[in-house]
């Protein structure tokens, strides 16, 4: 049991205003693993004072020495990486062989690049009679998500200290344990009192006083769009910069002359990592209707690939859902999906045989979904796919586009430039042509309802800053 009593401010651990406290359950067993306690206003305001108070200091530290501390604390990541994988595999459900190299190295990778991407910013530059500087935006206050608890936090967290600001970070009550090992290794490299900053608690108590703080300068969130929607109304009674990580129903285009030997298989995974827990899941697989019975067999025989299981077991592919919570939303999406006309290829609402306890749910697979469905249009974050055919390439692109989101997208074909042409079409942040690999030093982010602002590279931490014009 991870029992904690305390939060991390000013560069120490202080106990709470309230008495709330938070039970963190293990997604496996539904047993309880762990206790945070939970924060106040008066918390938050405690947290933003020792970081506003941190902040001039932190900003005038030279570029490189701030570059020391980000990539200390990346190595103090990775060499927790097991413990750390174990926490998550529990708190989200990610099968633990995953959990190592995503949830945790991709996290203390993000302190690593941030170190390193920080000294290559252009700082100032001539324009005319005015030299152009770039500042650190200040006090920024970071809340984050369950399904990549810590990747999330680093991709704030990293770019921000590297930059020059001070973070308020308000992780999720749902898988916050990973958290605390972070301010661990945040106090154990010795980072300036006050930089670095942690409150726990629920979002529209912490999250919504962090907002409305005047001393926050910046709000970075990633979540549901519904609550993106919340943090900008807030944010504006401020005037406040806010950066926005929201949802996404990505589409994923197999062409005609697509493989869909390595399509399909690679679009089933796509949509089912982390249990389909992702913002950035290739959740509609949009196919010539000519080739739909083929995509259907295929689509089902890698779906049986990935059976239910423990987290912490070798072998595991899919794991469970977060939360008692998730499993409901992600069966009514199911059922919706029944009741609207949706061919249900495999998959469905009942538990896994042998599966009673814990959050777990059956990989899903629906054929001959229509854009109009609820399943096409609505975020599931579970592992249910929904396949839409088309006639036409102009069809299959107007179905891509035809969401609210446009975070993320794929695009298959044996001709790759024509691949890459119809990707161009696609109104998305990001993406993968034939399958195309991850780049963690490629901007992140979306178009419309999937937010505002981009995460990781160069961009990423331009985020933090803000410019100032010297005339002379």
């Amino acid at each position: 049991m991870d029992i904690r009593d305390s939060f991390y401010v000013g560069g120490a651990w202080v106990r709470p205003t309230g008495a709330g406290v938070h039970e963190v359950l293990d997604s496996n067993t539904e047993e309880v693993i762990g206790k945070v306690p939970e924060g106040t206003a008066a918390d938050v305001d405690r947290a933003v004072q020792a970081a506003a108070e941190a902040f001039p200091a932190w900003a005038a530290t030279p570029v490189d020495e701030r570059a020391k501390w980000i990539s200390r604390i990346a190595e103090g990541l990775s060499a927790r990486t097991e413990e750390i994988a174990t926490t998550i595999s529990k708190e989200v459900g990610m099968p633990l062989s995953l959990a190592k190299p995503i949830q945790v190295g991709l996290a203390a990778g993000a302190f690593a690049d941030a170190a390193a991407g920080v000294a290559a910013l252009e700082w100032e530059r001539e324009l005319g009679n005015s030299l152009v500087v770039r500042e650190p935006i200040g006090v920024v206050g970071a809340i984050t998500p369950w399904n990549y608890p810590l990747y999330q936090i680093s991709l704030k967290v990293a770019p921000a200290l590297a930059t020059g600001c001070t973070v308020v970070l308000k992780p999720s009550e749902v898988a916050p344990l990973n958290a605390y090992a972070l301010a661990e290794v945040i106090d154990e490299v010795g980072l300036p009192p006050g930089v670095f900053d942690m409150v726990v608690g629920p979002g529209p108590i912490v999250g919504e006083a962090i907002v409305r703080h005047p001393q926050v300068d910046m709000v970075s969130f990633t979540g549901s769009t519904r609550a993106g929607r919340r943090v900008m109304e807030l944010a504006a009674q401020t005037v406040k910069k806010v950066a926005l990580e929201l949802g996404g129903k990505s589409p994923n285009v197999l062409l005609p002359d697509a493989d869909l030997d390595a399509a399909v298989p690679a679009g089933v995974f796509a949509c089912y990592l982390n249990s389909g827990q992702t913002c950035s899941a290739l959740t509609r697989m949009i196919v010539p209707r000519e080739r739909l019975a083929e995509v259907e067999e295929k689509a089902a025989a890698a779906a049986a690939g990935y059976a239910p299981g423990n987290s912490l077991e070798p072998g595991t592919m899919l794991g469970p859902l977060a939360s008692a919570a998730q499993v409901a939303r992600v069966r009514g999406y199911i059922r919706k999906g029944i009741e609207e006309g949706a061919k249900l290829v495999t998959g469905g609402t009942e538990p896994p045989e042998g599966l009673e306890r814990g959050y777990f749910v059956q990989p899903t697979v629906f054929s001959e979904v229509t854009s109009d469905m609820t399943i096409a249009q609505e975020e599931i974050f579970g592992p249910v796919l929904a396949i839409l055919p088309y006639d036409t390439e102009e069809e299959a692109i107007r179905i891509a586009n035809d969401s609210p989101y446009g975070l993320a997208g794929g695009v298959w074909s044996a001709d790759e430039a024509h691949a890459e042409a119809v990707a161009r079409q696609l109104r998305t942040g990001q993406v993968d042509v034939n399958g195309g690999a991850f780049n963690p030093q490629a901007p992140f982010g979306g178009y419309k309802q999937s937010g505002l602002g981009r995460e990781r590279g160069p961009l990423g931490l331009e985020e933090y800053l803000q410019v100032k014009s010297l005339q002379r």
